[in-house]
């Protein structure tokens, strides 16, 4: 999990612009993550994944007693949990049911950030420490507005040097166009993200081995297939349950995220990676596009201390320079990618990785080198134990 964030709030919120307004609210404490159509089975282990202790349940008269009967689930499972009621002010029923139901407190929608940070601030103090599981796997994103076969390229080879150091690794291809990962490894699948999504209950050492697609090096891979529903309609609660999962099982996991548009989606897998890199080259449109998309995360009050700026297919002698687009973008410089235009042609048409092609060219030492570094980060971590995540399914 990100270390740039302190804490994960769950929120079952009546629209995404209640949502908003509470993780606007909550930004400079941690994340809030949408937990909406989640049933009492899958809320709970979303809390034992995420390592919550509190959640925001919205309340309405239309739905009071079944969102009463969730709070009192949640509680009877899970005592020490606090719940925080949501709901109109002004509505005494709403505050009634809530405090009956065992909710430590109420918010009135739309309250001033500083009264929600305060009331969560004053909660935490009197709630269990917030511990983390040390098993998880690393989580690398790669991530630029910018459609193209070059993000999939620079994902698959960084994959293959983590996975040809030792640690067993996960590339999961969520890039546009889709699949051009599959494409360069020479792979198929009859497995993909969709279907991962699908079978959240089912993810376990034995699925992974026998429906993962697999390179000759050992390196596992999860794509989009094209009946796949876009990454913006996927739930926040499932994705934050796959990537958990996920890191149960891979001591690294490298994902492609370019093209994606941004989304809650989108947001999730970037503010509890462990490493963000924000992909671009020196053309100023795409520059443009990623900037919007930059901006509105920091509006968003999503901590980036985890990204660094990487500028592909670099020319020397074109401006904007590489440390003036980190200026530009308020990143730390990452990597310089060389351009290697017939290299990376030949790469993508052929099949074949840059480390059979051309093993001396910049821009395989350059992969290379960043690959070893990701490498690096996860390199100290155990084999994944598979023992926590069947206590968290259990045999719900």
């Amino acid at each position: 999990m990100s270390e740039s964030l302190n804490q994960t709030y769950l929120a079952l919120t009546r629209n995404e612009e209640d949502l908003h307004w509470l993780q606007g609210a909550l930004a400079p404490m941690g994340q809030v993550i949408a937990a909406a159509g989640t049933s009492l089975d899958e809320l709970l282990a979303l809390v034992d994944m995420t390592f919550s202790n509190l959640v925001f349940i919205g309340l309405d008269r239309e739905q009071l007693i079944g969102q009463c009967t969730l709070i009192e689930g949640m509680l009877e499972a899970k005592p020490m949990l606090a719940i925080v009621a949501l709901g109109d002010g002004m509505d005494n029923q709403l505050v009634l049911h809530a405090m009956r139901a065992g909710a430590r407190d109420f918010v009135a929608y739309g309250s001033r950030a500083s009264e929600v940070a305060g009331l969560v601030r004053r909660l935490g103090k009197r709630l269990p420490a917030v511990t983390s599981n040390p098993s998880l796997g690393g989580l690398t994103v790669l991530y630029g507005a910018q459609r193209g076969a070059d993000g999939a390229l620079l994902t698959t080879h960084l994959a293959r040097v983590v996975q040809d150091s030792g640690q067993q690794t996960l590339l999961l291809d969520l890039g546009l166009p889709r699949g051009d990962s599959l494409a360069l490894l020479g792979l198929e699948a009859s497995f993909h993200f969709g279907d991962a999504l699908r079978h959240l209950r089912r993810l376990d050492a034995t699925l992974i081995d026998s429906a993962f697609s697999r390179d000759k090096g050992g390196l596992r891979l999860l794509a989009y297939a094209d009946g796949d529903e876009a990454l913006e309609q996927s739930s926040a609660a499932e994705l934050y349950m796959l990537l958990s999962a996920l890191r149960q099982h891979f001591q690294h996991i490298v994902v492609n995220l370019a093209g994606q548009a941004d989304s809650e989606a989108l947001r999730t897998i970037v503010s509890h990676c462990d490493k963000l890199i924000l992909y671009t080259d020196q053309n100023i449109l795409d520059c443009r596009r990623n900037l919007e998309v930059l901006e509105q995360w920091r509006d968003r009050g999503i901590k980036l201390e985890h990204a660094s700026l990487l500028v592909d297919r670099f020319m020397r002698h074109v401006a904007p320079d590489a440390e003036a687009l980190a200026k530009r973008y308020g990143l730390p410089l990452l990597k310089v990618m060389p351009y290697s235009p017939e290299v990376r042609l030949n790469a993508k048409n052929q099949g074949l990785s840059l480390f059979e092609l051309a093993p001396r060219e910049g821009l395989t030492q350059a992969l290379r080198s960043l690959g070893e570094r990701l490498a690096s980060r996860s390199e100290n971590l155990a084999p994944p134990s598979h023992a926590w995540l069947r206590g968290l399914w259990g045999k719900r």
